[in-house]
């Protein structure tokens, strides 16, 4: 993850968020301002933060159903997701737990085989490294897939997603601050590479759902708020 500059005091880094993330969801450079073809539809950015979340889920980019429904993981990806972060959807949909942010904020569409296209070039130049610079109280980032392995690891990342995955001790050694978890697609398409490779589900798997479950466990500010309020 790049350098973070220094943080703005709470207050302000929360209006700072909250005017950033309306800018996000008003987006529309990848249709008027396309770095190669304009995206073919109407963008609609989706992206859930806050200044509390602790985990940060960075995915690829929203989907045919996330892009209906404008809101991240509504679909089987988004079930399996869960089941193996050992949460239910209450607890996922917490933006003041989970911040869920991927490597591109629109459907970017499909290519002429039917699959999703990568996610757009625009939306990581133009929004991540200030976005997280808002983002400082995040501790536990699970990157899905290569390309959020390429971004948020940098060196780190290896030549393919096998390796990089492979390579989950090291890189979580590696980073503090946040700490970097490298996860495969949660899409059933990877039910083969899941077979392949038993150590994700008997090894990974238990690393991930302890975390996120430690995690979880902490007061957030808002539940510290409510209790300085009640004592």
């Amino acid at each position: 993850m790049p350098p973070r500059p220094c943080q703005p005091k709470p207050s302000s880094r929360s209006a700072g968020l909250d005017a950033l993330t309306a800018q996000i969801r008003a987006c529309r450079i990848c249709r008027d301002r396309p770095a190669g073809l304009p995206l073919p539809h109407e963008p609609r950015p989706v992206l859930r933060v806050s200044g509390t979340a602790t985990i940060c889920i960075v995915g690829q980019a929203p989907g045919t159903r996330v892009h209906a429904s404008g809101t991240p993981f509504t679909d089987p990806s988004g079930d399996r997701l869960r089941a193996w972060m050992g949460v239910d959807s209450e607890t996922f949909y917490d933006a003041s737990r989970i911040a869920i942010v991927p490597m591109g904020f629109c459907f970017p569409g499909h290519d002429r085989h039917g699959g999703d296209l990568p996610p757009r070039k625009e939306c990581a130049p133009t929004w991540r490294e200030q976005l997280f610079a808002m983002l400082p109280q995040i501790r536990l980032v699970l990157a899905v897939g290569s390309y959020a392995h390429v971004w948020h690891l940098g060196v780190m990342a290896r030549p393919t997603l096998t390796e990089t995955v492979t390579a989950w001790r090291d890189i979580v050694a590696a980073t503090n601050a946040p700490t970097i978890v490298p996860f495969p697609h949660p899409s059933w398409r990877n039910n083969a590479w899941i077979k392949r490779n038993p150590w994700f589900e008997a090894e990974l798997l238990p690393y991930v759902r302890a975390a996120v479950a430690e995690e979880l466990s902490r007061p957030s500010r808002v539940d510290e708020k409510k209790f300085r309020q009640t004592a």
